[in-house]
């Protein structure tokens, strides 16, 4: 019986790890595909965060799982396998912002929103079960201004904002995939929402609670 035989969605990362790596590092064809399905959204997720523009993060998305491929046999299974693959992402989303900060082509289209994550008072809620068109236009209006308030972080400040507040990973998770200690990882992230606050205040030209 093939060690995969399970479905994919049925196993958490934990098992999914136990039961793939030895075949992962024999370049398993079928186990890599299984571990590109598991991962891909969430490296998806995580770059076009980063970066903030979906088609740059797709052809990202693959050269990650490129990197992946290749870099299999430097897998000390000293972390998850997935905090590994973050780091790969990681890296590759701060080597293409470095990039795109000397050819000045710094092109955002999208961001998905982080304002959930803001007081409830600076992200307005519908009354009843249909949102009012006006609440509806100050809801878009507040994503927009985060997506462009997150872009203009520093990368340093901004991963650490995103894997943290986006991906929810825990503070030694972040530590791993950045190299960072978990000091300098709460620091960042404490700053960098400092920093994202100070923005939006001045954009909204008000206070936040």
């Amino acid at each position: 019986m093939y060690l995969l035989a399970a479905p994919v969605h049925a196993l958490s990362d934990e098992e999914f790890e136990v039961r793939a790596l030895s075949l992962l590092m024999k370049r398993d064809e079928r186990a890599f595909s299984e571990l590109v399905r598991r991962y891909e959204r969430r490296v998806f997720s995580l770059i076009v965060r980063m970066i903030g523009n979906p088609g740059e993060a797709d052809e990202l998305t693959q050269e990650v799982f490129l990197q992946v491929f290749k870099s299999l046999d430097s897998f000390r299974g000293e972390s998850k396998l997935s905090t590994w693959i973050f780091r790969i992402a990681v890296n590759t989303c701060k080597n293409r912002i470095k990039y795109l900060r000397v050819r000045r082509d710094g092109e955002h289209d999208a961001f998905d929103d982080v304002a959930e994550r803001l007081p409830e008072d600076a992200s307005p809620k519908a009354q009843g079960n249909v949102t009012r068109p006006d609440v509806m236009l100050e809801q878009n209006e507040l994503r927009e201004l985060v997506r462009q308030a997150i872009l203009k972080l520093d990368e340093d400040f901004r991963e650490c904002l995103v894997l943290r507040d986006v991906e929810e990973l825990s503070y030694e998770e972040i530590g791993a995939i950045t190299g960072l200690a978990e000091g300098t990882v709460k620091s960042r992230i404490f700053r960098a929402r400092q920093m994202l606050r100070e923005m939006l205040e001045r954009a909204l030209g008000r206070k936040m609670p």
